[in-house]
């Protein structure tokens, strides 16, 4: 196969994985609106203060999320908006998958309505 497209399919990889774990997708789905502070990321996530800052820790790392401190306090928010459009066709298209009852059609309006 191709070298080039063998590294290309290696680093696409990475990033699906990056997205694999359910908590990171909460993360995203909190701040796609636009920034906030830690300790609100952790209030809608509905996780410890630790687990919030692994993964938050981890995304920004990986160029995911930006990063904004002020005072003593760290702000997060998107950095590429086309992660918030995948994670949506790809939470819309599971939906679809998984029994109706779990997944309301209001819902899924509400989550691709956001931001």
């Amino acid at each position: 196969m191709d070298p080039e497209l063998d590294r290309l399919f290696e680093v696409v990889s990475g990033y699906f994985a990056l997205l694999s774990e359910p908590t990171r997708l909460k993360i995203l789905n909190a701040i796609c609106e636009g920034e906030l502070s830690v300790s609100e990321i952790v209030e809608r996530v509905e996780s410890t203060q630790t687990n919030v800052s692994r993964h938050l820790n981890l995304m920004y790392g990986k160029g995911v999320l930006k990063r904004r401190r002020e005072g003593a306090s760290t702000f997060y928010s998107i950095a590429d908006p086309n992660i918030v459009t995948l994670c949506r066709t790809a939470c819309v298209q599971m939906a679809s998958q998984v029994d109706e009852k779990s997944v309301s059609n209001r819902t899924l309006k509400r989550f691709m309505q956001r931001a």
